[in-house]
């Protein structure tokens, strides 16, 4: 790539020399043409280095505004009738009018960039009016949490799955913390996106879009969802508030599992292990299989056993759910005692 930039440097010079001593017919002209010519080719250089960073599609959506600006410069400048003011000024007036229309269009055409994803035009001849509002990217947390794996693969989560560039260096960087348990988690969190992408089922894309005057991931997330019309994919309550507030729709996998845990009414019989002792004197603490607690009064001399409850209370937290029990053989001692007066 060097060698190519060298020969292009060489050329412009060469060639703005010669036009310079053509047309000066002498040497100081000769060789300010040759600065010009190096002028033109570095800027040219930082052009090329400076497109080489962005994402093909913002490449292509500039182009094609740029074209359209410059065809609808062209229409303007025949509709117009300019009176005549002289070949040098009506030239001038013309170049300034297509390099107007054709810098509005290359901005317009590379911000409307996402018209050119084939997953645009997928979503759309599948019967979706907006395909960008089927766009789910993921966060931080949720990737490192792990769940979301096993939703993706059960088939609850439609559409295409957007993972930003952003995303992957803030996992690569708690891999590579110093800190032990920072290390598993982002080790973790690149398993499970290595997992992800394995099904075949899921149309998941990686992103280079970034906002470098935004600092915070959160942010650059909320930023990213406003820009495409994505939801975000998170279980990070602090996230889910900020999203909100600015109007960007949330998926939270921790709503997500309170949702899907069964319902439990007052007076159901249930079966609990009793895993060890409460908090308040003679309690006993169960779980079950989706972590939920179980409370059981009296229950204390049954750590390690399995026994039958029945349902007193359910008490629904931010942290999770409780369900407090009681013993079965005291509910039926009770049922017979208030029978017999």
């Amino acid at each position: 790539m060097m060698i190519i930039r060298g020969l292009l440097l060489i050329m412009f010079a060469s060639i703005g020399g010669a036009i310079g001593l053509l047309a000066g017919k002498g040497t100081e002209a000769g060789i300010a043409g040759l600065i010009i010519g190096a002028i033109i080719s570095f800027v040219i250089i930082i052009f090329e280095s400076r497109i080489r960073e962005l994402p093909a599609k913002v490449i292509v959506g500039g182009a094609i505004g740029a074209l359209a600006g410059l065809v609808a410069a062209n229409l303007f400048i025949y509709s117009l009738s300019i009176p005549f003011i002289g070949v040098e000024s009506t030239l001038l007036i013309n170049v300034l009018i297509k390099i107007f229309f054709g810098y509005l269009g290359l901005v317009i055409g590379a911000e409307k960039a996402t018209i050119f994803e084939l997953s645009h035009y997928r979503a759309n001849l599948r019967g979706n009016k907006s395909g960008e509002q089927n766009i789910k990217i993921l966060d931080t947390s949720v990737i490192i949490d792990g769940r979301i794996a096993d939703i993706c693969e059960t088939g609850f989560l439609e559409g295409q799955i957007i993972i930003p560039q952003f995303i992957l260096k803030e996992l690569q960087q708690i891999a590579d913390s110093s800190d032990s348990m920072k290390r598993n988690r982002g080790r973790r969190g690149l398993d499970i996106l290595q997992r992800i992408q394995k099904n075949s089922d899921l149309d998941i894309k990686i992103v280079d879009d970034d906002f470098p005057k935004i600092r915070e991931v959160d942010g650059k997330l909320v930023a990213l969802c406003q820009k495409i019309g994505g939801k975000v994919v998170t279980n990070d309550f602090n996230l889910n508030k900020v999203a909100e507030l600015q109007g960007v729709s949330v998926l939270n996998i921790n709503q997500l599992a309170n949702a899907v845990k069964p319902v439990v009414l007052p007076g159901e019989i249930m079966n609990v292990y009793i895993l060890k002792e409460g908090k308040e004197y003679n309690q006993g603490i169960g779980y079950l299989d989706d972590g939920t607690m179980i409370v059981v009064d009296n229950a204390r001399r049954d750590i390690g056993k399995s026994i039958e409850v029945v349902v007193n209370s359910v008490l629904q937290t931010t942290a999770g759910r409780m369900i407090f029990t009681k013993l079965k053989e005291d509910m039926d001692r009770e049922e017979v005692y208030s029978i017999s007066r």
